[in-house]
């Protein structure tokens, strides 16, 4: 018996632009029990369903339709309880295929949905992004593209919560904790976290100094990382590689300065690739707590999305992210609602980390 599966595809008309993603598709329906969404009317509630997203960028990177989908996930946000999701996107350009699929990522993640790590398959105009799979599998780019979409729906339709009966979480920071608005809600959050059930570790980047990968050739990365360490040493290597392999979950105190993700975090990540190759995450949950001074969380949001799910294999929960907006020190205090929703975030980190009776204690 096939296993089921919703596909949710908001067509694209032009039934040339579709042809590649199609081919990609009927390997995938021969595979499993496959019931197609295509219309926005009959996207309804989807609880607890396995979802493979199908959308069709064309040259333009904009589908219609798929943006009529985008809208009703922003307007209902318990649309896809307890879902589980994956990505296949596809474009007729090297270009908008990854931001539109964070994008929807992000989205889903917000209205109840969860993602395996490396929950999105995209294919480029080209295919030049499936150059070194394919030479590994003995594939040409449009076999190498095919096998990637299967072993990720695959790994869709195995997808399982995975909560212990204790979690250790890492949390990793750059902040002042006097000054930061973000270290401030984590704080607010903590206190919500039975933490004699989940283990906190937290490391601040900004202890010495932190360098950026250089990219080293890739034998030495290789050596280094054989001895899970790195060229560069420092606190990556000696205090967060071996807490990311001991740890559960990893959450990023991610401040909003410029749209982007800070410096040590972004230097964390990009080291981060020296212990991936020899160690993957796919079973470690991702949470980050974004705090903008004016605007753009959900951009921030985006990139860790992209760097440590899409990338990493970290698994995404759902609603994994806390956006907030504060500017001056301690603004964060003073947000209406504030404390009640540090709570709920605490609540939804404590159900994922330890289990449904966890969460009931705190109600």
């Amino acid at each position: 018996m096939k296993t089921p599966l919703i596909m949710v595809y908001p067509r694209c008309e032009d039934r040339e632009k579709t042809r590649r993603l199609e081919m990609v598709l009927d390997q995938i329906m021969e595979r499993y029990d496959v019931t197609v969404i295509s219309k926005l009317e009959d996207f309804h509630s989807l609880q607890g369903k396995k979802i493979l997203f199908a959308i069709s960028l064309g040259i333009s990177g904009i589908n219609l339709e798929y943006f009529r989908f985008l809208k009703k996930m922003r307007t209902e946000t318990d649309l896809l309880e307890g879902c589980t999701g994956a990505i296949l996107i596809d474009g007729a350009s090297e270009l908008y295929t990854k931001s539109v699929a964070r994008e929807l990522m992000f989205t889903a993640n917000l209205c109840g949905c969860a993602f395996p790590g490396r929950g999105m398959v995209e294919g480029t105009g080209s295919l030049q992004n499936f150059n070194i799979q394919a030479m590994n599998l003995e594939l040409d780019n449009m076999g190498a593209y095919i096998a990637a979409a299967l072993r990720m729906v695959d790994q869709l339709a195995a997808f399982a919560p995975n909560p212990k009966e204790k979690s250790n979480l890492l949390v990793l920071h750059a902040s002042n904790h006097k000054t930061s608005n973000t270290a401030m809600l984590w704080n607010m959050v903590k206190e919500y976290l039975p933490q004699e059930k989940i283990g906190i570790k937290e490391i601040s980047l900004r202890n010495g100094t932190i360098q950026d990968c250089s990219g080293c050739p890739y034998k030495m990365c290789m050596h280094f990382s054989e001895k899970m360490n790195c060229f560069y040493g420092g606190v990556i290597a000696e205090q967060v590689y071996p807490s990311i392999l001991e740890c559960d979950a990893v959450l990023l105190l991610c401040p909003n300065y410029n749209d982007a993700l800070s410096a040590n975090l972004t230097a964390f990540i990009n080291r981060l690739t020296a212990l991936f190759r020899k160690n993957q995450f796919y079973e470690k949950q991702l949470y980050a707590i974004v705090v903008s001074g004016y605007s753009g969380g959900n951009i921030v949001a985006e990139q860790a999305i992209s760097a440590m799910s899409m990338n990493k294999t970290f698994r995404l929960p759902s609603r994994f992210a806390m956006l907030e907006t504060a500017n001056d020190p301690a603004s964060i205090l003073k947000v209406e609602g504030i404390e009640e929703r540090a709570k709920d975030f605490a609540r939804n980190m404590t159900c994922h980390l330890v289990g449904e009776e966890a969460k009931e204690r705190l109600m």
